[in-house]
């Protein structure tokens, strides 16, 4: 099976003017877009607290902590699902120096991707409905040999042509 090609994302680091209403959520509540990401994604609301919390609790200890974990996992996982241009190393570096607009530019993805359809593209194939045999069950109740195959099933944002 021949892979897909790597896209870019979907909006540039900072584009915060392609959206301003996700930069202004950024920009007043940081840490509830950040939990909001993380929950739409489909991990646990309070990773980004991780990020918040935890380098303050190591820094006590005396223990520095130069990458933020949250931003940075939630930021790989999210170029491998989507297949995302970029390395590991360019994340490392846009979850040290831009925690912030990565959150964002993410937030922007999330949106992007819940607002695109997925396109199946049905053939017109011929099909013959041929009925099974009936068979005679114990009680004299006439039931199919075989089950009886359903309709198409559709999924929300599927668009079938």
């Amino acid at each position: 099976m021949a892979e897909k090609p790597l896209t870019d994302w979907d909006s540039g680091l900072l584009d915060c003017f392609e959206d301003t209403n996700t930069c202004c959520y950024g920009f007043w509540c940081c840490p509830c877009l950040a939990c909001t990401v993380s929950g739409r994604f489909g991990e646990n609301n309070c990773l980004p607290l991780c990020d918040i919390c935890g380098s303050g609790v190591l820094a006590v200890f005396g223990i520095p902590v130069c990458v933020p974990p949250a931003v940075l996992s939630i930021r790989a996982a999210m170029r491998n699902r989507y297949g995302i241009k970029g390395s590991l190393c360019k994340d490392i570096a846009i979850s040290c120096f831009c925690e912030w607009c990565s959150w964002c530019q993410m937030h922007r993805e999330l949106k992007h991707r819940k607002n695109t359809p997925t396109v199946i593209n049905l053939h017109n194939n011929t099909v013959i409905n041929m009925q099974p045999i009936p068979t005679v069950q114990p009680g004299g109740t006439m039931m199919p040999a075989q089950p009886v195959a359903t309709g198409f099933m559709t999924q929300p944002g599927v668009v079938i042509h």
